[in-house]
């Protein structure tokens, strides 16, 4: 004869599992490390951005309209930028975090009712039958070792219901914790949200702020002169770069050779490398895509002069003429290599494409990858931003350190 209830039983183990999958206190522990990281993150770019605050409002009456001051702008602008893109990636995580916390509540919400409504047909079964029913189970026996056993089954039962009643109470305490947890996350949700808006409304401001700047700058014939003198630094501080890649390449091939003698000696066997991608740029000579969608070449390469100063300038690469915010692209499949901010070049980019080939990216409003990253032919890498020249992308291509010139490795424009 089955006791009244005695079904339950066996739904204990499978539901004490589940409480103890997805939101334990463990998954909680490591939830709120992984906040206190990344809020670390956030206050480092905060304090980066209040310190070019600082030096904005410093400055701001002395030389408003120097370029030392719009390069503070620029700066502090990529650093909203960063801040805007991790509170982003934060907000994603929490709302991920909240979505999985909401759905485990509710898996333990039901099996905790279901549970709930088990004790409770058990708590009116007894209340129904009673000592009563206890008893005929006793006196039915038909021998004394079954009269053992019964008397011994009643007692653990009754047991295993304390046991029940026990497991509702603290599943019910740590439903109400996780749900204070949630309640937490979704109000840290919520001010990030209002953060990240406060931000973007931030950036706005700092762009017409240096749209105002570059407006002055260039009615002012002294500071195109500078410019021309901080452009011409650029230009060796990217065959600096250049240079530097080079050797890194050299070395690293070096000891990529040293391994490979070493192997050859060693009795053990080797291990396989993939072979470096070489040749894949060169083949592309003159069928390039370009690196934005559509343009008009402002600057060519080689010696131009200088539309206002009406001197012979020397250009490294091309200056093409876009849309502020226009999405630059890769022209080849390749890997960042260098991301860096140099003056009277704004945000630069290098990508490598093997084979000694490299490509240059610069005044960039916006970069969308990161160093060692891998990006195919085509892939929005950044967003053109606006220079004193205007709003202008300048890209190069170098065969070691030597320049090319763009236009004849880029697609004919139809």
């Amino acid at each position: 004869m089955k006791a009244p209830g005695s079904f339950i039983v066996p739904l204990l183990p499978a539901f004490l599992l589940l409480l103890s999958m997805p939101f334990s206190d463990a998954f909680a522990q490591m939830v709120s490390r992984e906040l206190t990281q990344k809020q670390r993150e956030l206050t480092r770019l905060r304090n980066e951005i209040q310190s070019y605050e600082t030096k904005l409002r410093e400055s701001e009456k002395r030389e408003r309209s120097t370029l030392a001051y719009l390069d503070n702008l620029e700066k502090q602008s990529n650093l909203i930028r960063r801040l805007i893109a991790k509170l982003r990636e934060e907000e994603q995580h929490i709302t991920a975090n909240i979505q999985n916390a909401r759905r485990s509540i509710g898996d333990l919400e039901q099996q905790l009712q279901s549970l709930k409504d088990h004790y409770a047909r058990y708590v009116r079964s007894v209340y129904k039958n009673g000592r009563v029913y206890d008893l005929e189970l006793l006196f039915s026996s038909n021998s004394i070792n079954q009269l053992s056993i019964r008397i011994a089954y009643l007692r653990k039962f009754s047991e295993q219901r304390v046991k029940d009643l026990n497991s509702i109470l603290a599943k019910k305490t740590d439903l109400e914790r996780q749900n204070e947890k949630l309640q937490a996350a979704l109000a840290e949700e919520r001010r990030l949200i209002k953060e990240k808006t406060t931000e973007e409304a931030s950036l706005k401001k700092k762009a017409s702020q240096r749209q105002r700047v570059l407006t002055t700058i260039r009615k002012d014939k002294k500071l195109y002169q500078q410019e021309l003198t901080r452009r011409n630094q650029a230009v060796r501080q990217i065959e600096q770069f250049i240079a530097d890649l080079i050797e890194k390449e050299r070395e690293r091939k070096e000891r990529e050779a040293a391994a490979v003698r070493e192997r050859l000696t060693t009795p053990l066997p080797a291990t396989p490398t993939a072979p470096a991608v070489t040749g894949a740029f060169e083949l592309q000579r003159g069928q390039l895509r370009w690196p934005v969608p559509s343009g008009k070449i402002a600057s060519r390469f080689g010696q131009q002069v200088h539309p206002v100063l009406k001197t012979v300038t020397e250009n490294t690469g091309i200056d093409i003429t876009v849309p502020p915010g226009s999405d630059v692209t890769a022209v080849a499949d390749g890997e960042v290599s260098v991301l860096s901010f140099i003056p009277g070049f704004g945000n630069v980019l290098i990508l490598n494409h093997y084979g000694g080939y490299r490509t240059v990216y610069a005044h960039l409003a916006e970069i969308l990858v990161a160093e060692a990253q891998k990006v195919k032919s085509g892939e929005v890498i950044a967003k053109s931003g606006e220079s004193i020249a205007g709003s202008i992308v300048h890209f190069e291509i170098w065969k070691e350190r030597e320049k090319q010139n763009p236009e004849l490795w880029l697609a004919r424009q139809r």
